[in-house]
């Protein structure tokens, strides 16, 4: 099984056309993200997605903080040449490594945040680097000409962002080319193509990283009402899966898993399959084996026109119920 290799933007990255999401490795300010993840686990993940070809990892400083970043240093030990590294910034975290839950885009905090990182993944180089939030405080300008020195000065290969509007997108473009726009992004989530957001990237050749591309593990089937999330799991938060709505989306997840069963594939494969038939690199998260390799198959498999149709009449843009958000956090997206 070869994972095909794709250009990621214009700017001369290539990448796998699916990645690896490393968030839930992790905890964020203490609290498990989907669950509780095994550290010795988690490295045997990343280096069991090495073997398939999908070298493509993505983090943030704010996983942990900074525990996330830490852990894929002992992953990549010794192999760092051969991973593409994805990390970001955004979320300010202070000097006893707090989440302040504010965001800094500040030049200062730029370089602050960039030397952390490369220290916490051993490395003297970051492949991309996303600033994970806009600040509402700090011209977009001012953060991309910041960034942009850390191209010049060869600490960072690529610079990309995170959640923003095509506005945004347009005028960071000016100061430095962008190299990827990461955004929430599947068969349930498809604000990216009503925004404007994906016609701005193919304008300026600037490659989409869709994360999230299962609907936060939800197009898996496994969880099958809203008990099923733990206790600390933030998908309680979200209104997606919250009551009337979980259920109004099962139903729709239950055709997808018809459609599935009749190709003999799993759900996640045919929701990941779909991202990435559209030439857009997917980062499906998880923190086992077992996943990545079922991810990895989803790479081989081709959707026809008729297919393509039929999931598009099963999940028309906007009729997914409930927010991917609560409200105070739809407010920091599309900035």
């Amino acid at each position: 099984m070869e994972i095909k290799k794709i250009n990621l933007g214009s700017q001369g990255l290539q990448v796998p056309d699916q990645g690896l999401g490393c968030m839930g490795m992790t905890t964020i300010a203490g609290g498990d993200i989907y669950g509780k993840a095994d550290e010795q686990e988690s490295i045997a993940t990343v280096h069991r997605a090495l073997e398939l070809g999908i070298n493509f990892i993505d983090t943030a400083d704010l996983y942990g903080p900074l525990l996330n970043e830490r852990l894929l240093a002992k992953a990549i030990k010794g192999n760092r040449d051969k991973y593409t590294i994805a990390t970001k910034f955004g979320y300010e975290i202070d000097d006893q490594e707090q989440l302040t839950w504010g965001f800094n885009g500040t030049p200062a905090y730029v370089n602050k945040a960039v030397e952390r990182s490369l220290k916490n993944l051993g490395t003297d180089y970051i492949d991309l680097y996303y600033l994970h939030r806009v600040d509402p405080n700090t011209p977009i300008e001012e953060t991309v000409g910041a960034m942009a020195e850390l191209v010049k000065a060869g600490k960072v290969k690529y610079i990309g962002l995170s959640e923003v509007s095509a506005d945004t997108i347009k005028r960071a473009n000016k100061i430095h080319p962008i190299t990827a726009v990461q955004s929430e992004y599947s068969l349930f989530e498809r604000e990216a193509e009503t925004s404007g957001v994906l016609d701005i990237l193919n304008e300026l050749g600037i490659g989409f990283v869709a994360y999230s591309p299962l609907g936060r593990g939800f197009i898996s089937g496994d969880i099958k009402s809203p008990d099923d999330f733990a206790a600390d799991d933030f998908r309680r938060s979200i209104p997606r899966f919250q009551g009337e709505n979980f259920y109004k989306n099962l139903e729709l997840l239950k055709e997808i898993q018809s459609m599935a069963a009749e190709k003999g594939i799993t759900p996640s494969q045919l929701a990941l399959a779909w991202v990435i038939n559209q030439g857009i690199i997917a980062i499906p998260g998880t923190k086992r084996i077992k996943y990545i390799e079922e991810n990895a198959a989803a790479s081989q498999i081709k959707l026809s026109t008729y297919e393509k149709e039929r999931l598009a009449s099963i999940v028309p843009v906007g009729i997914t119920a409930g927010g991917r958000y609560d409200a105070s956090q739809m407010q920091f997206v599309n900035a």
